[in-house]
């Protein structure tokens, strides 16, 4: 009885001293006044989450499902209130559709080059050499093995190679890409990274 009791009051005080010290925590990532970054949110994912969760696959929980388990962790892993927009915007990206993702965008014309392209969204995770800048990212080399027809369905639907603990979100986790600007990407990809 005594043991049980010392229990109740230990989780009381440290919900209390939880409160007092990070009082903003509840609602850090709903913070509407400030968005997450997808590419820092990749990075973030794979520095804090990777070493306890194995990279689990962010299509694994729904949108309104990742919250709670963010908030959550925040507490847990130490996190900064940006750092788990980040990490949020990363993981919700991961669970846009086809349609989601299309939807009222011009997908014939790109206004800028495959190369840029590259280093605003796919550097994060890819890398600038193209061996993959985190864990569960796997090398150019093994995946330019395939046709265009394959990669420009990995990049659109998102992608895990087997094996891998990392899934690539679809579009790259930016939706805003145009069929067209996927294309420019993997022609940029094949002229730097297939040699």
């Amino acid at each position: 009885m005594i043991n049980c009791k010392h229990e109740n009051i230990f989780y009381t005080c440290s919900l209390i001293f939880s409160l007092v010290l990070y009082p903003g925590f509840i609602n850090a990532a709903e913070d509407s006044s400030k968005t997450g970054d997808i590419n820092r949110g990749a990075q973030q994912w794979a520095n804090n989450c990777a070493r306890c969760h194995n990279m689990r696959d962010p299509k694994e929980f729904r949108d309104d499902e990742w919250k709670p388990i963010v908030q959550h962790m925040r507490i847990r892993a130490g996190l900064t209130g940006q750092q788990v927009r980040d990490i949020l915007t990363f993981l919700q990206s991961s669970n846009y559709t086809v349609a989601t993702a299309s939807a009222g965008r011009n997908t014939d014309s790109t206004a800028i080059s495959g190369e840029q392209i590259y280093k605003q969204t796919c550097v994060a995770c890819h890398g600038t050499d193209g061996k993959g800048a985190i864990p569960g990212v796997s090398d150019f080399k093994e995946r330019l093995s395939k046709s265009d027809e394959i990669l420009f369905q990995h990049v659109i639907e998102g992608f895990q190679s087997p094996g891998s603990p990392m899934a690539m979100p679809p579009r790259g986790g930016n939706p805003n890409l145009s069929d067209q600007d996927i294309r420019e990407v993997l022609s940029y990809i094949r002229k730097t990274y297939g040699q």
